[in-house]
C-alpha cells in the first residue's frame, strides 16, 4: 500500500523440482508494469519464438503461482543483446570470502546468540561483522566504512543490511555492544578452531608488543609512555600480551598499561589462561623479556612447565661448553647441547649456536665499531682545535658509547686534561673483549625444566615463538591495528577485540590453504578472489521492459582451481536487494 493505494510489483520466477517437491525461485524483479505491458511480455514469451540466440526463457511470478509444475508451459521475451548493459559494479570476493570464514567458524551464530537485538532497524550482530570483514578486507575508520567501503562492497547484499542504515554511530554503538563478550568469544574460538583443525594446546607462545596512539588520549588511564617496539617513543602506548598455539592459532590476549613491563606481565597471562582452560600439561614458551626470578619462581611453584630465553650475559658460565665442539646438529646452520644448570637444580640449559645469527651479529657489532672510533675521531679533532671541558668531553664519549652498546665495551676510552688545560682523548681496543664476542656471536641461552623432550625439541617449541611475532606483525600490518585513533578506553579495547577477530579469520584462511597444499599466504589469495565483482544486468526486451538481474562475475581459470580447492562455490543469481 502507497498513499492510500494498492501497487502490484512484477517478477519473473523460476520453477523448479527438488526432493521435497517443486520449488520456486526469483530470477529478476521487473517493478511495476502496467496491462498493456505485462500482456505483451506474455504475448511474446511462447515456446515457438526460441529461434533466436537473443532470447532469454523467463516465467511471469503469477504463472509460477498458478502452475507451480515444472513442467508448465512456459513463455520466451525477445532481449535487445546490443543495449544489455551493467550496473552497481560492488567489490564482491573478498567480503563473500571473509563472511564463508565466519560461517565456518560460526561466529555469526554465536553474535546473534549473545549480542542483544534490542530496539534497533539492524541486529548488533550484524553491525558487528560489519566491523570484522571490513578490518580483514581493508582496514580502516568507522567513519570511511559508513561513507565508503560498504556501499562499494556487496556487503549489503550478503549480509541483507541496507546501506542506508550504516553510519558511523551505529558503527561506534556496536564496538561498545561487543566488547563485553570479549572472554567467552575467545573461549568459544578456541574450542572451534579446535574441532576444525585437530589443534593441539601442548605448546603455549606468550609475547608481549606495544601499539601507540594518534592524539593525547587523556581519557584513556591504560594510554601511558614506555618502551615502544614501534620507535614511537613521542606517543602514548598500549601493551598487548598474546598467547597463541604451536601453529600460531591466537588462544586470548590481554591489554595492559603502555608503561608496563613485560616481565610482570606473566604471572596475570598464566593465570588467566588457566582459569579459561585448565593448566592440564602444557608447557610455557618466552623470550627472555619475561624472565625474573619472581616469574621462575612462580611457574615452579605451580608445577608448570617452561621454556624460557636468557639474556646473553648468561653466557659467561658455560665459556667452557662454548669451546667443546661436541653440538647437536637439529638444522641446517643450527647446533645445540643441552648443559646442567650452574646452580644445580632441575633446570637444564640450552645452548643454541645459528650460523644465520652469527653473520647477522658479526655485521652489527662491525658496524658499531665503526661508528665509535668515527665519533671519537671527531670527538678528538674537536679537542685539538679548541680548548673544552673535560666533563663534556666525557659526557659527548658516554653518549656515543651508550648509542652503539653493542661495540662499547671494545673501547677503553681516556679523557686527560694536559698541563695547559687542554683536554686529551686516547683509547685502545680490548683484545680479550673481542675475543669473547667472536666466541658468543650467533650464540644464545634457553633454560626449561621440562626433563623428557630432547635438545632438539626444547630448541623446536622455543623457535615456536615467531608464530606470535608474526601475529603482532599482520596485525600491525595488514590489519592496521597501529595508530590507534580511539581517545576512549573501551573504545580501545574494542578496536582491538575487532583486530583479533580478523586475525582469527585471517589465520583460519591460513590453515586452510595450508590442509589443501595452497601454501600459507592469505593476503595473497584475498588479492586474487577480490577481484571477483557482483554487478546487475540490465537486459532491455523488445517490449520497452527491462529485466535486471544481480549477477557474480565468473571467476577466471586460477580463481576458480583456488575455489575448487578450498571447497567454496560462488552463488550465480543474487536477489536483488538495496545497494
Amino acid at each position: 500500500m502507497k498513499d492510500g493505494k494498492r501497487h502490484a510489483y512484477w517478477a519473473l520466477v523460476e520453477s523448479y523440482r527438488t526432493e521435497r517437491g517443486p520449488r520456486q525461485r526469483v530470477v529478476a524483479y521487473l517493478g511495476k508494469l502496467n496491462e498493456e505491458g505485462r500482456l505483451g511480455v506474455q504475448e511474446a514469451v511462447t515456446p515457438e519464438n526460441h529461434s533466436n540466440d537473443q532470447q532469454q526463457h523467463l516465467a511471469f511470478a503469477d504463472d509460477a503461482a498458478r502452475h507451480p509444475e515444472p513442467h508448465v508451459q512456459s513463455r520466451w521475451v525477445s532481449v535487445n543483446a546490443s543495449a544489455v548493459r551493467v550496473e552497481n559494479c560492488v567489490q564482491f570476493g573478498g567480503p563473500w570470502l571473509a563472511l564463508q570464514l565466519i560461517k565456518k567458524l560460526r561466529l555469526d551464530g554465536f553474535l546473534h546468540q549473545h549480542l542483544p537485538a534490542g530496539r534497533a532497524d539492524v541486529r548488533w550482530s550484524s553491525m558487528a561483522l560489519i566491523l570484522v570483514i571490513c578490518r580483514l578486507c581493508n582496514p580502516s575508520s568507522e567513519l570511511y566504512i559508513a561513507e565508503h567501503f560498504y556501499r562499494e562492497t556487496a556487503l549489503s547484499q550478503l549480509l541483507g543490511v541496507p546501506v542506508s542504515k550504516v553510519n558511523e554511530m551505529r558503527l561506534y554503538r556496536a564496538l561498545d555492544k561487543l566488547l563485553p563478550h570479549k572472554e567467552k568469544l575467545e573461549v568459544f574460538l578456541k574450542n572451534r578452531l579446535g574441532e576444525l583443525f585437530e589443534l593441539e594446546y601442548d605448546l603455549l607462545l606468550y609475547d608481549v608488543t606495544s601499539t601507540y596512539f594518534e592524539g593525547q588520549a587523556k581519557g584513556n588511564p591504560k594510554a601511558q609512555f614506555g618502551y615502544s617496539r614501534d620507535k614511537r617513543r613521542d606517543c602514548k602506548q598500549v601493551c598487548i600480551a598474546l598467547v597463541v598455539s604451536r601453529c600460531g592459532m591466537p588462544i586470548g590476549y590481554e591489554v595492559f598499561n603502555g608503561n608496563r613491563h613485560d616481565r610482570t606481565t606473566v604471572e596475570t597471562i598464566v593465570t588467566t589462561m588457566e582459569s579459561r582452560y585448565g593448566k592440564l600439561n602444557r608447557v610455557w614458551a618466552m623470550d627472555r623479556g619475561m624472565l625474573s626470578k619472581a616469574n621462575i619462581k612462580f611457574l615452579k611453584e605451580g608445577g608448570r612447565r617452561y621454556i624460557i630465553g636468557t639474556p646473553k650475559s648468561m653466557l659467561k658460565h658455560f665459556e667452557r661448553e662454548l669451546l667443546d665442539e661436541s653440538w647437536d646438529h637439529v638444522r641446517e646452520g643450527v647446533e645445540v647441547k643441552l648443559c646442567e644448570s650452574p646452580e644445580g637444580d632441575d633446570e637444564t640449559f640450552i645452548l643454541c649456536r645459528s650460523r644465520d645469527r652469527l653473520e647477522k651479529e658479526k655485521a652489527i657489532f662491525a658496524r658499531f665499531e665503526s661508528r665509535i672510533e668515527e665519533g671519537l675521531k671527531k670527538i678528538q679533532a674537536s679537542c685539538e682545535k679548541k680548548k673544552q671541558s673535560a666533563v663534556k668531553i666525557a659526557e659527548r664519549v658516554g653518549r656515543l658509547k651508550g648509542a652503539n652498546s653493542r661495540a662499547a665495551r671494545l673501547f677503553d676510552v681516556k679523557v686527560e686534561e694536559d698541563k695547559d688545560g687542554r683536554v686529551k682523548l686516547t683509547w685502545t681496543k680490548k683484545d680479550s673483549f673481542r675475543k669473547w664476542a667472536t666466541l658468543t656471536d650467533g650464540c644464545y641461552m634457553l633454560r626449561s625444566n621440562v626433563k623428557d623432550w630432547s635438545s632438539e625439541e626444547l630448541w623446536q617449541a622455543y623457535i615456536q615463538l615467531t608464530e606470535a611475532e608474526l601475529a603482532f606483525r599482520i596485525q600491525k600490518s595488514d590489519l592496521r591495528l597501529r595508530p590507534i585513533w580511539h581517545q576512549k578506553e573501551d573504545r580501545v579495547l574494542a578496536h582491538i577485540l575487532v583486530c583479533f577477530l580478523a586475525y582469527v579469520l585471517w589465520k583460519t584462511l591460513a590453515q586452510m590453504c595450508r590442509s589443501v597444499g595452497l601454501g600459507d599466504e592469505p593476503r595473497r589469495l584475498f588479492d586474487e578472489l577480490g577481484e571477483l565483482r557482483m554487478m546487475d544486468v540490465i537486459l532491455p526486451t523488445s517490449e520497452g521492459i527491462e529485466i535486471r538481474r544481480r549477477c557474480v562475475g565468473r571467476p577466471n581459470e586460477h580463481q576458480s582451481i583456488l575455489l575448487d580447492r578450498l571447497g567454496l562455490e560462488l552463488p550465480r543469481h543474487l536477489k536483488s536487494t538495496d545497494l
